[in-house]
């Protein structure tokens, strides 16, 4: 019997299911290998099973079990209901106008650097998360294959996307592929201890207004960065498969001041030793310039914070 590991059937399956209805998602699902193959197939939807109605007016057997819903929050790694996940947020929330965006220059375009899991050949290996179904998502934190959860403050990313210079238009339907390193300092994927996460890595597609988020931590500071998120801009959700669809590369960098705050905390020890060595000035991306790069936070190490960035590219 061929077996599908529907964590592997990447970005074509994600779309195909997300143009299902919710009915549909689950009756497919409930089918497993049939379902997955007979939806890339582009078959219909399985019919509907009998209503517990019906079958205590044919059988007149009462019914004890009771349907669950899947939490958003819930892991993606279980093959019962990894759509239900991707479904949060992974659609673009229809807007009734596009709302006048801040106008900014273009951001710099800056390095992938070693561990982007973009498909390009980084760190001696091709690694491609892009690849994985699942990936479009909003919730960063938990790994799609173990269901482990990256650890650490709450961080919500708010960024919007927009037309350099001109009238800034909001860019909808241009796609992010962020990813940063764990509350260690780590790359799911490539560092020790982590080759077999894939957190902290994900895709959204901007909404009607340019705007998109994501649900993460507050990255860690490792020896010789400033703390950084990394992202690739795709000019749709169906082409952010692969590093050579980007039209553009770029990181942004977090407060000092947020920094400090967030490294005090629990398991961030590591980093505040790390950051103390560190300046905007000296770090190698950002050296030459941040204004355009600089999260705008709000927020404390108890409740989480919400970083927010316009990102203004040339299309």
């Amino acid at each position: 019997m061929t077996h599908y590991d529907i964590h592997d059937l990447g970005l074509q399956a994600d779309l195909a299911m997300l143009t299902r209805s919710p009915v549909d998602r689950r009756r497919i699902l409930k089918l497993g290998a049939l379902g997955i193959g007979m939806l890339l197939a582009g078959c219909a939807a399985p019919a509907a099973e009998p209503t517990a109605t019906a079958v205590l007016a044919t059988a007149a057997v009462p019914s004890t079990g009771s349907a669950t819903e899947v939490p958003a929050a819930t892991s993606v790694a279980t093959a019962t209901n990894p759509p239900a996940t991707i479904a949060a947020g992974a659609t673009p929330a229809p807007a009734e106008a596009a709302t006048p965006a801040e106008c900014v220059a273009e951001i710099p375009a800056e390095t992938a650097g070693p561990f982007p899991a973009n498909g390009a050949r980084a760190s001696n290996q091709t690694l491609n998360a892009l690849a994985l179904a699942g990936i479009v998502r909003s919730d960063l934190r938990t790994s799609l294959g173990s269901g482990n959860v990256a650890q650490g403050i709450p961080c919500t990313i708010e960024l919007t996307l927009v037309q350099a210079g001109g009238d800034c238009a909001p860019l909808a339907g241009y796609t992010i592929y962020a990813w940063h390193c764990d509350r260690e300092g780590r790359y799911s994927m490539y560092s020790s201890g982590v080759t077999g996460e894939d957190y902290l890595r994900g895709v959204q597609a901007a909404a009607n207004d340019g705007r998109l988020t994501f649900t993460t931590i507050f990255p860690g500071c490792y020896a010789g960065r400033w703390p950084h998120v990394h992202f690739e801009i795709y000019p749709a959700l169906q082409q952010a498969t692969s590093a050579a669809n980007a039209v553009h590369t770029s990181q942004f960098a977090f407060p000092q001041d947020t920094c400090e705050a967030v490294y005090a905390s629990d398991g961030y020890g590591t980093s505040a030793r790390n950051l103390a060595q560190l300046s905007l000035n000296t770090d190698g991306i950002f050296r030459d310039g941040y204004a355009l790069q600089m999260a705008a936070m709000t927020g404390d190490p108890a409740s989480g914070y919400t970083a927010r960035l316009t990102v203004g590219i040339s299309v």
